[in-house]
């Protein structure tokens, strides 16, 4: 009897309301609605690497190509060393509603010492200089009121974020320096321990942070440059998070249970970001978001090794067609596994189920990264991931909040936190004095 009354409740609500308001949304529909979002909210990215790239294929000249033209089939100039099409450029800025996007002045682990300063100076002034040069299209932001301003001139707000702590050679004056000059996070380590954190993708030194990786977490409060815990240990996560005044940010990394590489963020991690008001911008390395595909490249990788393994090693050491040939047919054997658009979604809910939706962004690492999901190969596509979370249920509001407002929100409470400690002197620690001479 129930289900007869339901049934015809159904066919009631059907005949009142027509078939329509029964249909699922169509796509134009959803691109609507996201349109109508990125147009009140920023869209912020994380993590681009384009100044790299500028750095390597143009040797720093951002004279050398136009940023305005179509650069996903650019070839590097004579002599470069950038290899293939980019993922940047400003056409596909627009295309994408791209509102503000963190330029990364990466810079290798191997520089050290008064050259990383140096070179992450010149990776600074390559931004400025992009900025100067596309004025209607791009604008320096150093704040979060500059980043909606600019959104609403209909420019990208161009953020500077330094990508690894030995950028500073043990330096509180170059950290200062840097956010002088623009920078407004830095990642705590990048590929491998420095003097004061573990990286997750190295053998732990320092087992979390030193007593100097403290002060300059804490000179970083003062300064109002968010943490960055992308690339660091989870020990040095969980330490910055105790530590740090302000909130902290993962600039371009994804969720651990769903992908279990060390790159991503534990569950008991994303608890505690939650009651720091942090947020994690999700990466689209292919590596991080499928563990099917970091296992096929761990192999492939193996492969090339016993193929190939100079001095002494490998199978067809000193015969590169005999090697190309063997590995032809492996590839062949061993079809790449796909990575789609939708697992990008799938770290996104994760981080949103175990953090809260007030704990999600965007960080693409675009530029930084070999390859990428489908569906995600350019700065065009951030509508296309947030139509497929759109399907998914989520509210407008909240792909606000993915978009770009719990970014400009982490920022403003940082900026708050800046101006409480801003009668504190500035940091004279040094790393001898604090660490002890280098173990």
């Amino acid at each position: 009897m129930r289900g007869y009354l339901g049934l015809g409740l159904v066919a009631a609500l059907v005949l009142a309301t027509g078939p329509a308001a029964w249909a699922q949304p169509s796509d134009a529909q959803i691109q609507a609605r996201v349109a109508a979002v990125l147009a009140r909210t920023p869209l912020i990215d994380g993590h681009n690497d384009f100044p790299w790239e500028v750095r390597e294929r143009w040797s720093q000249k951002t004279g050398a190509f136009d940023m305005n033209a179509d650069l996903s089939h650019a070839a590097p100039v004579p002599g470069g060393e950038g290899q293939g099409g980019l993922m940047t450029d400003i056409p596909r800025l627009r295309a994408g509603h791209v509102g503000g996007q963190f330029w990364s002045v990466y810079i290798p682990v191997s520089i050290t010492g008064p050259a990383a300063v140096q070179t992450t100076i010149e990776q600074i002034d390559i931004v400025k200089r992009l900025a100067a040069r596309y004025p209607a299209d791009l604008g320096m932001a150093y704040t979060a009121d500059d980043i909606v301003r600019l959104h609403k001139q209909g420019r990208v707000a161009s953020l500077i974020g330094v990508e690894g702590g030995h950028q500073i050679d043990e330096s509180m004056a170059v950290l200062r320096a840097y956010y002088a000059l623009g920078a407004r996070y830095m990642t705590l380590a990048h590929a491998t321990d420095n003097s004061f954190a573990d990286s997750a993708t190295d053998n732990p030194k320092h087992h979390g942070l030193t007593a100097f990786g403290k002060a300059v977490v804490d000179e970083m409060n003062r300064l109002g440059m968010l943490v960055d815990l992308s690339h660091v240990s989870p020990e040095v996560m969980r330490r910055a998070l105790a530590v740090s005044q302000a909130p902290v940010i993962f600039s371009h990394s994804g969720a651990r249970a769903v992908d279990d590489h060390p790159r991503n963020v534990p569950d008991d991690v994303l608890a505690l970001l939650a009651r720091n008001h942090g947020v994690v911008m999700a990466n689209f390395a292919t590596n991080y978001v499928s563990h099917d595909r970091a296992v096929w490249n761990a192999d492939r990788a193996a492969e090339l090794a016993r193929t190939n393994a100079p001095p002494f090693g490998g199978l067809y050491i000193g015969q590169p067609e005999k090697a190309a040939a063997y590995m032809k047919a492996w590839d062949a054997a061993h079809p790449k596994p796909p990575v789609t658009l939708a697992m990008v979604a799938d770290h996104i809910e994760h981080i949103r189920k175990v953090c809260g939706v007030d704990c999600v962004g965007l960080g693409s690492d675009f530029d930084g990264i070999p390859d990428t999901p489908q569906g995600l190969d350019g700065v065009d596509k951030y509508p296309a991931l947030l139509a497929e979370l759109a399907r998914r249920g989520w509210s407008d509001e909240d792909l606000g909040k993915l978009a770009g407002g719990n970014l400009l929100r982490a920022l403003r409470e940082t900026e708050a936190v800046a101006n409480r400690l801003r009668a504190a002197q500035p940091s004279e620690a040094t790393i001898a004095e604090l660490d002890g001479p280098p173990k």
